[in-house]
């Protein structure tokens, strides 16, 4: 067998074992997806009304505050699923099966490649069921065309592979699997100091840049112009570097905490 056939065959293994992990052990999941989802619904029908004539300087609509609020609330489930991942590779190591996958014929990679695939599709679902949500209560994107709607997909996916990424270094990093979910907490904190609530131009001076100058905003933007048709700008070019940029410096990250000697 190939080093090609053999990479394949054992990384196909090991997402299937991760699949099979977070379907016996659904809890971590559906608490991580309980936040987005309660954000949402508090935000539109708590603060809806409030939040909508705040941003538009004009009559209270609800409606427009959910279209507005949605792309943000994706993305912070994109954040909140990725903790998941950095606490099972903790767990796995902390429970001394890395040791023993490296004692075995397998592909060096494939244990890592199993968890991120895994973790993307897990993101991808977390999406898709929060998404469902958000229709279910009235969020609709009518005018995104066929092209925008692959591409919003795509952006979504590239970024929950590079938060992956970050996530496995993190629970590679971490001594067990509580400090893994207390290190990959920024990936659920930074979606709330973006522009996923309100505009930054809304934001007070000080904290502008904070919103700003980080992942999530230019793809909280990316994605609500592709949705809603609005203004993108230079938000497209920038989430996709903030994506690439990330991944790769997650994947260096996370295969030399993987392939350093255990002590």
């Amino acid at each position: 067998m190939s080093s090609l056939a053999l990479a394949v065959r054992d990384s196909s293994t090991m997402l299937r074992r991760n699949l099979l992990h977070a379907r016996r052990y659904p809890s971590m999941t559906l608490n991580l997806l309980l936040t987005p989802v309660m954000l949402l619904l508090l935000f539109v029908y708590i603060f809806g009304d409030v939040m909508s004539a705040g941003i538009g300087a004009g009559g209270a609509d609800r409606s427009e505050y959910l279209a507005y609020l949605v792309p943000g609330i994706l993305m912070l489930t994109i954040g909140g699923t990725t903790i998941g991942s950095a606490v099972s590779v903790a767990t796995d190591m902390t429970e001394g099966i890395i040791a023993r996958f490296r004692t075995m014929a397998i592909h060096r990679g494939s244990v890592l490649i199993g968890h991120v695939v895994g973790s993307v599709l897990q993101c991808v679902m977390s999406v898709v069921l929060v998404g469902a949500v958000a229709v279910a209560i009235g969020f609709r994107a009518t005018d995104a065309t066929t092209l925008e709607w692959i591409l919003a997909v795509g952006l979504l996916a590239l970024v929950s592979l590079a938060l992956t990424w970050i996530a496995v270094g993190m629970g590679l990093s971490s001594p067990n699997a509580e400090a893994a979910s207390n290190n990959a907490m920024p990936l659920m904190v930074l979606p709330l100091l973006s522009s996923a609530f309100v505009p930054v131009d809304a934001m007070p001076g000080w904290f502008q840049p904070i919103a700003e100058y980080q992942p999530f905003t230019p793809a909280i933007e990316t994605l609500r112009g592709l949705l809603l048709g609005t203004e993108i700008g230079n938000n497209g070019w920038l989430a996709v570097a903030w994506c690439l940029g990330l991944a790769v410096l997650g994947y260096f990250w996370s295969t030399s905490l993987y392939n350093r000697d255990p002590k």
